[in-house]
């Protein structure tokens, strides 16, 4: 017996032609033919508004917009605070406040709580990608090689790399919303770690791993297939990150700082 077939939504480019098409006097066979699509799916598609094209979303006025959320990201990296964010976009300082605190819960935000990382793709040319981490706590990083980006290659590396390292020392991973993580909740079920996703466009609540990717850049510049490094390659790069003082870390190495983190928790 053969299955129904899996439900397909329309992007937003295809509900507007649709629409039109329906406002030609199209009918419903004429348009599902158009997109090689069932007229159920069609009338599906444009029934819940009684045959009337819903009107168009609007951004608040009040709503940051995406150049304004990266700037708050580059104000965060940079050790800005948020009134100096606010000033400097002309926005109140609750509205910043309100946009930053939406991450994660409380302690997995807190980088006083050590064993909370962020994970990303790091991309270079021909399809080739590395799994970046950071532990925000530390700034300590791990660097991973992969074949591809597909959700089992990128879980499996995940996996490895977490069993690489003390329970305590990994509770929660914060990733970007990429369909690399699709299968995220094998993830979790093979390690007892909690997964957190970003807000669309909000590279702010990764801001560990955005700064540690710049610093990445300068190992693999924009182009580099980084596909032909070895795993080998990636840790010696791992280890010259781990081991340069920080700033931030009152000029103290990633280092030092997760194996004190060890030597106050074993």
């Amino acid at each position: 017996m053969r299955g129904r077939p899996k439900r397909r939504f329309f992007t937003a480019t295809e509900s507007a032609e649709i629409w039109d098409r329906w406002r030609q006097g199209q009918g419903l066979w004429t348009i599902a033919r158009a997109f090689g699509k069932r007229s159920s799916s069609i009338f599906a598609h444009i029934s819940p508004t009684g045959g009337i094209q819903p009107p168009r979303r609007r951004r608040s006025r009040l709503s940051l917009t995406l150049a304004e959320r990266e700037e708050i990201s580059r104000g965060l990296v940079h050790g800005r605070s948020l009134r100096q964010i606010a000033c400097g976009l002309g926005r109140a300082p609750s509205t910043v406040s309100r946009e930053v605190a939406r991450k994660r819960p409380a302690n997995v935000e807190d980088r006083a709580v050590p064993g909370h990382w962020e994970g990303d793709l790091l991309c270079g040319s021909k399809n080739s990608y590395i799994v970046t981490l950071v532990e925000r706590h530390s700034r300590y990083v791990m660097l991973a090689k992969i074949r591809s980006r597909d959700t089992h290659t990128v879980v499996n590396a995940l996996i490895k790399q977490a069993k690489k390292l003390p329970d305590h020392l990994y509770k929660s991973l914060t990733w970007d919303r990429g369909v690399e993580l699709t299968d995220h909740k094998r993830f979790t079920l093979a390690t007892d770690i909690q997964v957190y996703f970003c807000d669309p466009h909000s590279p702010w609540q990764r801001g560990s791993n955005e700064n540690t990717n710049g610093l990445l850049r300068q190992y693999f510049p924009k182009g580099t297939n980084v596909g032909e490094l070895t795993q080998a390659d990636l840790n010696r790069v791992a280890r010259r990150l781990n081991q340069r003082p920080r700033k931030t870390l009152d000029y103290k190495t990633p280092a030092d700082m997760l194996a004190a983190i060890v030597a106050t928790t074993s």
